[in-house]
């Protein structure tokens, strides 16, 4: 039954939209419950909700845009191919996690992305989709969403900017080599 379900079947299913940074999304839930202007630590200073979750699909052409938000955000895997999420930490740290259904080839079904992490996510594998949902706490506005500047973050992460730059072909920057590196690369070939 799952098998038979394509990418478009499943966007319109659950009433995924084009979204800027995560593919196609739908938020499916923004806690009622608030937590009082002064009742978090700076950036939350102003309040938040508890907490949010959307859906979210991944495509060839539709991946997750480099950004970060300023929440934690879990992400879980629910059908399709997996995805490679690239992780820059605020510490200059770099990581690169599968999230998809294969616990033993060391795949994950979550995935802790801590705030302020920029990130980035592609999806690989046959079918050309992933689909997951991200929980994010305390729940995210629109204030809390930064999208990456590509070349920037390729030179604050020198050891991964050939992967960052694979991932970006129509941005301007280039692999430590001096050339552009070629977009059918995956994150775990850099």
């Amino acid at each position: 039954m799952i098998d038979d379900l394509t990418a478009e079947d499943i966007r319109n299913l659950l009433k995924l939209e084009p979204h800027a940074t995560c593919g196609f999304v739908r938020v499916s839930f923004i806690s009622n419950k608030q937590i009082a202007p002064g009742g978090l630590p700076a950036p939350f200073i102003d309040g938040r909700p508890a907490g949010s979750a959307l859906y979210f699909m991944v495509t060839p052409d539709a991946p997750v845009r480099l950004h970060r938000i300023r929440n934690d955000q879990l992400y879980h895997y629910y059908l399709g191919d997996p995805i490679e999420v690239l992780m820059l930490y605020e510490s200059g740290a770099t990581e690169r996690v599968i999230v998809g259904p294969d616990l033993r080839a060391g795949q994950r079904v979550q995935l802790l992305i801590p705030g302020n992490t920029f990130h980035t996510a592609r999806v690989i594998g046959q079918r050309n989709w992933f689909l997951g949902a991200s929980t994010e706490w305390p729940g995210v506005e629109q204030v809390d969403i930064e999208v990456g500047d590509v070349d920037a973050l390729a030179a604050k992460y020198p050891p991964t900017s050939p992967t960052i730059c694979a991932h970006f072909p129509g941005s301007a920057c280039v692999s430590r080599a001096g050339e552009r590196v070629s977009r059918s690369r995956t994150f775990l070939d850099a």
